[in-house]
């Protein structure tokens, strides 16, 4: 049975094919507003989420398909002691396909491994999130043409920030990326991602403080939220919660193309004056990830039948 747990679960032409039905989907969409026609969808989400949830929850009623919904532990047999494995296994009698959220990292494989259908990692704690990737490669294809010969900035809490991991895997496998983190120190990407990725496959990339001194090179900006769910100390949090606000005025030096992205929620990381910018794609990305939503639900339902 196949799941997808992490982005790299899947190949550069497998990327390449869902990009292709989502433009489809894109152009052509009522092609498909019967192709999931008596299919149901399981949301299990125990942790908050407005867009990935939603999404989701959209991509498969604009496929003809149903939608039955968990969302938070406190209404779910969860908060009785019941284990992930039993609720995947207890779910996959009632859908045909699951998309969960856990806040704890590794969930989302142990569901995989105990349902008899398909599991959508939604984000598993600070660990990944392969379908925000889904979403930020299909916003970078139609902002840019392209994966090869970028250099993208991440900007924030690179620690934690599952959407920044996932990322950096997906774009690795292309040729020419170059990478710009952009983070305080006590914030910085960790260890294994360096080492498993950027490091063990020969990828240029500098760390850096200073993203007024790194905007001029980039081709795209990913800024990212610092996460008060995942620090410890609330005083660490609020200490470093406005390290990057990005406003007009660090925006003087950056390329006219630049593509500003953010996988959201934001709190005050980009001025609400960008927003008009015509390189500014957050909103964009929420759209995009519904699209590639609905192409990935296609693909693992499609394979769970043959």
């Amino acid at each position: 049975m196949r799941s997808l747990i992490d982005i790299v679960d899947l190949s550069t032409a497998e990327l390449d094919a869902l990009i292709s039905v989502a433009l489809d989907i894109i152009a052509h969409p009522e092609k498909y507003s019967d192709s999931c026609k008596g299919k149901k969808l399981a949301t299990l989400f125990f942790e908050p989420s407005t867009r990935t949830r939603l999404s989701f929850e959209a991509a498969m009623y604009e496929l003809g398909g149903n939608v039955l919904s968990v969302t938070g532990g406190a209404t779910s047999s969860v908060a009785k002691g019941e284990s992930v494995a039993d609720t995947a296994k207890t779910v996959s009698c009632y859908a045909d396909i699951i998309a969960m959220r856990h806040p704890k990292e590794g969930a989302a494989l142990v569901a995989a491994n105990n349902a008899s259908i398909p599991v959508i990692n939604a984000g598993d704690g600070g660990h990944c999130h392969p379908t925000q990737t889904l979403a930020d490669l299909l916003t970078i294809y139609r902002e840019k043409g392209r994966f090869d010969n970028l250099t993208v900035g991440f900007c924030g809490d690179l620690k934690f920030g599952r959407t920044v991991h996932s990322l950096i895997n997906a774009l690795s496998r292309y040729n020419g990326i170059r990478f710009v983190l952009i983070s305080p120190e006590e914030l910085k990407l960790p260890s294994y991602v360096k080492n498993e990725t950027l490091k063990k496959f020969h990828l240029p990339y500098v760390q850096t403080t200073d993203l007024e001194g790194a905007m001029p090179s980039l081709d795209i900006l990913y800024m990212t939220r610092v996460q008060r769910e995942r620090f410890f100390n609330e005083e660490d949090y609020l200490r470093l919660r406005d390290t990057y606000i990005l406003t007009p005025n660090k925006l003087r030096k950056a390329k006219e193309d630049l593509c500003i992205m953010h996988p959201l929620p934001r709190v005050n990381e980009i001025s609400v004056s960008i927003d008009d910018d015509p390189r500014a794609c957050y909103f964009k990305q929420v759209l995009n990830g519904k699209y590639m939503r609905m192409a990935l639900i296609l693909k693992l339902l499609k394979e769970a039948q043959v």
